[in-house]
């Protein structure tokens, strides 16, 4: 077959299939690439940026952090899908994406030393000890995050392109004058008016309701009065030893252990040093210089507008910075380096003093081995617990007699939700690892034994399950009965208000109809918005009053049942009073018309990025299901 081939790789017709297929191409041209498939997928595309999967799904766990914190509670995926938040969440970053692309391409692009500048002033990146930027507290900081300095530096300047193009927008707006006219003219209107009280002591009170009459309420407010499902769940808990912690370690075994590290054991070489960290590499030269003129790291940086940053006894591992780490300690004492290459700007050093290593000794290490010892035992001791009760499982005992031949403990958990809340809705103190594994099981269901970390482990038993359900009858007759009264109660209200207020829609006086209704009648001229007018009338009168035209009737609930009024005056706003006000009114429409014209902004930029994501592969990196989609382009 080779060899056959080779044969026709060098006949006429080889040739000639080649030309067809070159010539295929460029009729063809992009719309055959039968390298597409072969990429990474991209959760959103938008020109030069993109998102993959792990990019989506870390900044989708910061939202979710942060949701989590305002509402004080573990919130799960259905929580977050119920509210479309991951939808939501895709569609604003699609935007965003597409905006920065476009804003790049458009010329918008932050310089470098604004970014260096930015990130020099934030405090968590600062040594605690010398009050200076610290590149290893930078790092750190940034892991704890799931963020690398280029990602930060990204961001930087994704922020201030965002800020720089909205200011610029903003400082642009000017809001039509007729705009604060039409607000102050509303805000300052006065009317005049009448009206009266509808309460309950002018209907029929209802008759005790029946029990179909409950029933039929219960299924009316199922979603409200639904009872989530519980769970009655058992812990097997195998955690370490107190005694093991406290338990004596042979000589042998502390010399053998010390003999294996005592090299990582002992004190590294350490240096006394000084930096000076510039914005650029002019800036370090003139630094650099002077400090081999002799003057003081102070002195030098004071001249440069820099603040040196001294380290006093500090070993290679304690300087963040590798680069600058290897010229420090490649440096003899009360030298001075070249400028050095550093992650942010470039940095000085002057070494002042060196220390040299010091080996370890049995005695000075004794305690730390011994605590690392006794730790490995209990968690080897808690292992070795944790297989004896896998075993006896295995064997065919129950979960109590394995729990008991192991050692371990059993707790017995109250009723708890799904998220972790007991009936009367208090939070249960347990990891949520529990509650996601009770949930994956059903009744009677055990788990494997789950490695909880720090050497602890568990395993679950679902003992039994109390499904959602509505309440019978029985349990909630008196508050629903309560309920239901207080329903059928204002309900008569707003019906004998809407009779009354059809009587005055009639042709009768207002004042008739009050009267004939046994209420007291309030008439009231120039009535404002303010708050004492609002607290005078109440909320219900002053909704009715300026909801309607003039000569028009209202029935407007109350804090008391409802209000039956009539508007018997419009007042426009005094011209001295609500000129000022429109004014100030501008400003604040300016900010909105800003605000629009900016999301509006966002929206262009990204559909002239053409800017598009993948909704399954977005649910995907979040661990959701599928749901039938297609890549929709952000609108």
């Amino acid at each position: 077959m080779i060899t056959a081939f080779r044969a026709f790789s060098r006949s006429k017709w080889a040739a000639a299939l080649l030309v067809l297929i070159a010539i295929s191409f460029v009729i063809v041209g992009a719309r055959m690439d039968v390298f597409s498939n072969l990429g990474p997928k991209h959760v959103i595309d938008a020109g030069s940026r993109s998102m993959n999967e792990a990019e989506f799904r870390a900044a989708f766990d910061r939202v979710r952090a942060n949701i989590q914190e305002q509402a004080g509670r573990p919130v799960t995926n259905e929580d977050l899908v119920a509210e479309n938040i991951p939808g939501r969440f895709l569609e604003s970053q699609t935007q965003q994406l597409g905006f920065l692309n476009w804003a790049w391409e458009a010329g918008i692009r932050p310089g470098k030393e604004l970014i260096v500048k930015q990130i020099r002033q934030i405090p968590a990146f600062f040594n605690q000890v010398t009050g200076q930027f610290d590149q290893q507290a930078y790092e750190s900081a940034l892991a704890q995050q799931n963020l690398t300095p280029a990602m930060l530096e990204q961001d930087l300047r994704d922020q201030y392109a965002t800020e720089h193009f909205g200011a610029a927008l903003q400082a642009g707006v000017r809001a039509p004058r007729i705009y604060g006219a039409v607000l102050a003219g509303q805000a300052f209107e006065t009317r005049d008016g009448r009206w009266f009280q509808v309460t309950d002591s002018m209907i029929e009170r209802p008759a005790a309701p029946t029990d179909a009459q409950l029933n039929a309420f219960i299924q009316e407010n199922a979603a409200r009065l639904r009872s989530p499902e519980f769970r009655m769940v058992s812990v097997v808990l195998f955690s370490p030893d107190a005694a093991t912690r406290t338990a004596a370690i042979s000589d042998d075994r502390i010399r053998e252990r010390f003999e294996f590290k005592k090299d990582s054991l002992g004190r590294p070489e350490t240096r006394t040093f000084v930096t000076l960290t510039a914005p650029n590499r002019e800036t370090a030269q003139r630094i650099a210089a002077a400090l081999r003129a002799g003057q003081s790291p102070a002195d030098a940086g004071r001249a440069n507008n820099v603040r040196p940053a001294e380290f006093a006894g500090s070993p290679r591992t304690a300087v963040g910075d590798p680069a600058v780490a290897a010229a420090v300690f490649g440096l003899q004492k009360d030298q001075v380096s070249d400028p050095i290459q550093a992650g942010v700007g470039f940095a000085v050093a002057k070494v002042t003093d060196i220390q040299a290593p010091q080996p370890a000794t049995l005695d000075s290490a004794r305690e730390q081995i011994v605590q690392e010892l006794r730790e490995e035992d209990a968690k080897g001791a808690t292992y070795e617990s944790v297989q004896k009760f896998e075993k006896a499982r295995q064997d065919g005992k129950t979960l109590a007699d394995a729990a008991r031949e192991a050692g371990a403990r059993i707790v017995d958990l109250p009723p708890v939700t799904q998220d972790g809340r007991l009936p009367n809705g208090q939070p249960l103190n347990a990891p949520e690892q529990v509650f996601s594994t009770a949930w994956g099981l059903t009744k009677g269901g055990e788990s494997d034994v789950i490695d909880a970390g720090q050497g602890q482990y568990f395993a679950v038993r679902v003992n039994d399950i109390r499904p959602a359900a509505l309440p019978k009858l029985d349990e909630v007759r008196a508050p629903l009965t309560q309920e239901w009264t207080r329903r059928e109660v204002l309900r008569r209200v707003s019906a004998k208000a809407e009779e009354l207020a059809g009587q005055v829609r009639g042709g009768q006086d207002i004042a008739a109809v009050a009267r004939s209704a046994g209420a007291a009648l309030v008439s009231r001229q120039r009535v404002g918005r303010d708050r004492a007018t609002q607290e005078a009338v109440g909320q219900g009168a002053l909704q009715g009053l300026f909801g309607q035209a003039k000569g028009q009737v209202f029935a407007q609930p109350s804090d008391t049942g409802y209000v039956v009024g009539r508007v018997d005056q419009v007042h426009a706003a005094e011209p001295s009073v609500a000129g000022p006000a429109a004014e100030a009114a501008r400003s604040r429409i300016a900010q909105d018309l800003a605000q629009g014209l900016t999301e509006s902004a966002f929206t262009a930029g990204a559909a002239r990025s053409k800017a598009k994501n993948d909704p399954v592969l977005a649910r995907q990196a979040l661990g959701l299901p599928d749901q039938p989609a297609t890549p929709a382009p952000a609108q």
